[in-house]
């Protein structure tokens, strides 16, 4: 099996085999080939911090992220971890952590952050298998690999509870509630405003907690 990467708008794309080629010329009409990458051979690959998933058997990897958006993984993962303990109400994991949402269809995400609430315990092992009750995504002016509204579209369809949205150029938080395969309701928080959320009651967080001035 031969891999090849290419660029692609800032995202690296891995996984897909061109076929049906010959002499460095398309035959025939002949339709292109892809190789799709299965979950059991995603797991089989070499063990990586980059930042990756696997989008229905295409694996695509990005560059490391920026200090930015590391500052805000970091101070966001240790507020919510002291939520949880303190309540007893789960686990806070944070990327890289493959979240396998659906193993026969081949996709596999990693969400900067993660919660899975005691009631969902059983999803947690070496890797996630199934989905968190959150799953939180750090926002960059330069998307670092697929896209958003892709991946919010697989939270709401395979069971997350809730998403975050954490909008660095714009410092605000966009909670996304989900029902029934869709986004159900959307609010923003910003500054000193209380984040609310259904999956984290009695969390006392704010933006400005985590942006600062």
């Amino acid at each position: 099996m031969h891999l090849h990467t290419r660029q692609d708008d800032g995202i690296v794309v891995e996984g897909s085999e061109r076929r049906g080629f010959r002499d460095g010329s398309h035959s025939g009409g002949e339709e292109e080939k892809k190789y799709v990458m299965t979950t059991a051979e995603y797991l089989q690959t070499d063990e990586t911090v980059l930042p990756r998933e696997l989008a229905f058997g295409v694996m695509r990897v990005a560059d490391s992220p920026v200090v930015p958006h590391q500052r805000v993984v970091r101070d966001l993962t240790i507020a919510l971890t002291l939520y949880a303990k303190a309540s007893r109400v789960g686990e806070v994991l944070p990327a890289p952590m493959d979240v396998i949402l659906d193993f026969q269809a081949n996709l596999v995400v990693q969400p900067d952050i993660v919660f899975v609430s005691n009631a969902r315990s059983e999803i947690v092992s070496h890797r996630i298998l199934g989905a968190p009750d959150l799953a939180i995504e750090v926002l960059s002016p330069h998307p670092r690999i697929g896209r958003v509204h892709e991946r919010v579209d697989w939270f709401a369809r395979y069971g997350v509870r809730e998403c975050w949205l954490v909008d660095l150029p714009q410092r605000q938080f966009a909670v996304l509630a989900f029902e029934y395969g869709r986004v159900a309701g959307r609010r923003l928080f910003t500054d000193v405003e209380p984040i609310v959320s259904a999956v984290l009651p009695g969390l006392q967080l704010r933006p400005f907690d985590i942006f600062g001035y």
